[in-house]
């Protein structure tokens, strides 16, 4: 027989879903305590600027609002995430959508529920005082770029969009920690990777200025990092992805708003950041939540033609010979909606 307190949670349940999905899962009584729902979430890479969202909305309460008790993993690249999601090693990943892609296409069941970095944060770094202003100006140059990276995948279709003669430029291997000091010294005259995980280290650590050729500028249209998930929880918990997407992308926001906040948060979880890097990642990452078809959508949101670019891009050079559909990659079904959660339009 229900009583009182079965039909006050009756009533919270029946008002929960006017709050933009962030109480769609309520809390759990037991013996009169409220009881948060556990939840797991692994980072592509160690806790840094660029993903910083996910700790924020733990540190500001908005998983514990939510009813939720999400532990935040550090990660070992977009890869190894993208597999520990398709094995069901962890609920929701932060991985590349370039590389989940890929991972479709060798057939783990995985999709994007939520992209961050909807623009393609790869692009050529220089330093300014190499003269290079212009991608052009990287004929007759050496460049570092490690092999089998995504940066290396998408190499010809950066030199094919800004008409460059590969046959003049020199491309070595260089591994990613060894990338900013082999630019600083003048081993190398360009090195190429994610902006905001080479830039803080030229201009922070090296004390440089540092010019940024992006991919994207050169028609390299790329979905990058975002919040992914195994198809059967899709079908299986959809009310959870909900509630999750709208906190995560409400850390995500806040950070913005309060970037020397959110290094401190960063340096909470792992003592060996420095605040300016983890800031300066953090603002260049900004840079990529935006693309010409994401305007005025909310964080998270994904285009169709994005994700038709990525695949083109996927099949043409990330050696995808097997059918690959963007509809099937992602969703928007569980990106929140409301002015709260456009990002600035700049």
């Amino acid at each position: 027989m229900a009583n009182d307190k079965s039909i006050s949670r009756r009533k919270f349940i029946g008002s929960a879903g006017a709050v933009a999905g962030l109480s769609a899962i309520p809390f759990i009584k037991v013996h009169g305590q409220s009881k948060l729902r556990p939840v797991s979430m692994r980072l592509d890479w160690l806790f840094q600027g660029p993903n910083v969202g996910f700790i924020v909305a733990k540190e500001k309460g908005y998983y514990e609002q939510a009813g939720l008790d999400v532990t935040v993993g550090p990660g070992k690249g977009s890869g190894s995430t993208a597999q520990l999601t398709a094995n069901k090693d962890t609920q929701f990943g932060f991985s590349d959508g370039y590389v989940l892609g890929n991972s479709v296409a060798k057939g783990m069941n995985i999709a994007m529920v939520g992209s961050i970095y909807r623009r393609n944060p790869t692009a050529v770094v220089v330093l300014e005082e190499s003269g290079i202003k212009t991608a052009k100006d990287l004929e007759g140059k050496t460049v570092a770029i490690p092999t089998g990276a995504t940066q290396f995948q998408q190499w010809p279709a950066f030199v094919k969009g800004c008409n460059l003669d590969a046959s003049k430029i020199q491309v070595v291997s260089v591994d990613p920690a060894g990338s900013p000091p082999a630019l600083i010294t003048g081993k190398v005259q360009a090195i190429a990777g994610y902006a905001q995980g080479y830039v803080p280290s030229v201009e922070i650590r090296g004390n440089k200025k540092a010019r940024i050729l992006w991919y994207a500028d050169c028609g390299v249209t790329a979905v990058s990092n975002g919040i992914v998930v195994h198809n059967d929880l899709i079908k299986e918990d959809p009310a959870l992805i909900r509630t999750f997407v709208a906190a995560s992308i409400k850390g995500f926001l806040y950070g913005r708003k309060q970037p020397d906040e959110m290094a401190a948060i960063v340096k909470k979880y792992s003592d060996a950041t420095d605040v300016r890097i983890t800031r300066r990642e953090a603002e260049l990452s900004w840079n990529t939540w935006l693309t010409p078809n994401t305007m005025g959508k909310p964080l998270g949101w994904m285009s169709d033609k994005d994700w038709a670019a990525t695949v083109d891009v996927l099949k043409q050079y990330g050696g995808v010979t097997t059918p690959l559909e963007a509809q099937k990659l992602y969703t928007n079904d569980f990106v929140p909606s409301g002015a709260e959660y456009v990002p600035p339009q700049a």
